[in-house]
């Protein structure tokens, strides 16, 4: 038997009758946060997605757009750079969450070597950049939702195995709430995995405390590209996406199909990120403002950094 659930979102969700009960999807508190959690819900009120804390974190919701690697890493230095006048000028700053996908790039980490790369650096399929986060080699790509919060740790905690974990958390309570798929951690390893498949990449830089880089989640991502590398420099595991995992038969959402319910890209896309976000302000307790901003935006900015 199956149920449906309304999730207040332009699809439906149909997942096993007996998913509900599962113990793994009870209201748990998070990972390791040594702090009382409370549950967040959009409101529709204020345009905020509020958990009942008073600190603000700006949001840019780009998550169905395809942002240029170079130009969102730009972006995110000059956000740092600003957060770090303001602590000096007023002692805090306001927090920052990016969302967004980029079109096709491999992106090394300060771990990264060239033998994790399968094809010649001078003759490569996609743009590569060498940058300051940690980790390996990875790829981004159309369909996947890469998570960037810039963030004052000094406000929530200076330890920076609590927010890793905790950029894992909330990945993994995406996974199990949303889609109904029990993910973990794997010992010694970063990311979110199900199974024996890597569905999240976790890679930060820190500076004087704000962070910046994040989490990039495969949700509808053509998985090929990363044929090319060895992702993460992890040679006997594979990588996977939630809609990987729906082809398997975990679960079907979306609009009726005959007998089935199936999805769009763009609907599986959009489920993801309203989760994605509730979950993050639940994990750092913080209220979402949404700001806008526009691709060509983004392009003059970055033009005028180097002018």
């Amino acid at each position: 038997m199956f149920s449906l659930l309304d999730f207040g979102l332009s699809s439906l969700i149909i997942v096993p009758s007996t998913a509900l009960g599962c113990p793994s999807l009870s209201q748990r508190p998070y990972f390791n946060l040594h702090k009382p959690i409370l549950y967040s819900k959009p409101s529709k009120l204020t345009g905020l997605v509020t958990n009942g804390h008073g600190r603000i974190c700006d949001l840019f919701d780009l998550h169905q757009e395809q942002v240029p690697y170079e130009v969102a890493w730009a972006w995110q230095k000059e956000i740092v750079k600003d957060k770090k006048a303001q602590i000096e000028k007023e002692g805090d700053c306001t927090d920052t969450l990016i969302i967004l996908q980029h079109p096709s790039v491999y992106t090394l980490g300060t771990a990264s070597t060239e033998e994790n790369l399968k094809f010649d650096m001078n003759n490569a399929p996609f743009h590569v950049y060498r940058t300051e986060r940690g980790g390996e080699v990875t790829y981004h790509g159309p369909g996947q939702l890469v998570m960037y919060p810039i963030i004052n740790l000094r406000r929530h905690m200076m330890d920076l195995h609590w927010y890793l974990r905790t950029l894992e958390e909330v990945v993994i309570r995406v996974l199990s709430s949303t889609f109904f798929i029990q993910a973990s951690r794997l010992e010694g390893l970063t990311g979110v995995w199900v199974g024996n498949e890597k569905l999240a990449a976790v890679g930060i830089r820190v500076s004087h405390w704000i962070t910046y880089h994040g989490v990039a989640l495969n949700v509808t991502t053509d998985l090929s590209p990363f044929k090319s590398i060895i992702p993460c420099g992890i040679r006997d595991r594979q990588v996977g996406s939630i809609k990987g995992l729906m082809r398997e038969g975990k679960l079907c959402i979306g609009h009726r199909k005959s007998d089935l319910y199936c999805v769009d890209d763009a609907s599986l896309i959009h489920i993801t990120y309203k989760s994605l976000i509730e979950e993050f302000s639940q994990a750092f307790q913080l209220e979402f403002s949404y700001k806008t901003i526009s691709v060509p935006m983004l392009y003059e900015r970055k033009q005028s950094c180097l002018t």
